[in-house]
């Protein structure tokens, strides 16, 4: 991937991932995620073009190794292939591409995620090599706000319970929200 893909890449990103559920999902499609990994991780952003030079597939990764063990572990971010190329092995070849470099920056096992309703991605993964999948409970819940209640007679301010108010130290206490 070079600098002037990303916003190519974003778009084809949105297109294909922003129907997606947000509300099932522990990251969404953004520009941000094109940008960031595109700085961090440079040669783990790669893309596929058709002949006439445009972007018909993208693949995000990223490396990274705990401290208290001594392997080095890759996750593929993001996979994304444009429709009308889906049926043409772009996704695999992208994919072989990914782990090519990650096994030559010494990453001894890769990760990735999708949705289990994402039955075209997990056949992929399959083919691809990827075992056992292992069931993960991922909950969201949107926050909105809440409709302002009506004060009615004899009603004081809502705020903090007394223990609460007490309680030194936390953010919530007026000395500690100040300093």
């Amino acid at each position: 991937m070079k600098v002037d893909d990303i916003s190519d890449v974003y778009r084809l990103g949105y297109r294909l991932f922003h129907s997606l559920e947000p509300t099932t999902l522990y990251r969404t499609w953004d520009a941000y995620e094109v940008t960031t990994n595109f700085n961090q991780d440079p040669r783990l952003s790669l893309v596929a073009e058709a002949p006439s030079g445009k972007i018909t597939a993208f693949a995000l990764g990223t490396t990274y190794e705990k401290e208290s063990g001594s392997w080095k572990y890759g996750h593929l971010l993001w996979i994304g292939v444009s429709p009308r190329w889906q049926r043409a092995h772009v996704g695999a070849q992208l994919y072989h591409e990914m782990e090519r470099r990650m096994h030559q920056d010494g990453v001894r096992m890769v990760f990735m995620d999708a949705a289990r309703s994402n039955t075209s991605a997990v056949r992929f993964f399959k083919r691809m090599g990827y075992g056992r999948p292992e069931t993960e409970v991922w909950m969201s819940k949107v926050i909105q706000a809440q409709p302002r209640k009506k004060k009615t007679a004899g009603e004081g301010k809502v705020g903090l319970s007394k223990r609460l108010r007490r309680k030194r130290g936390g953010p919530w206490h007026e000395s500690a929200r100040s300093s």
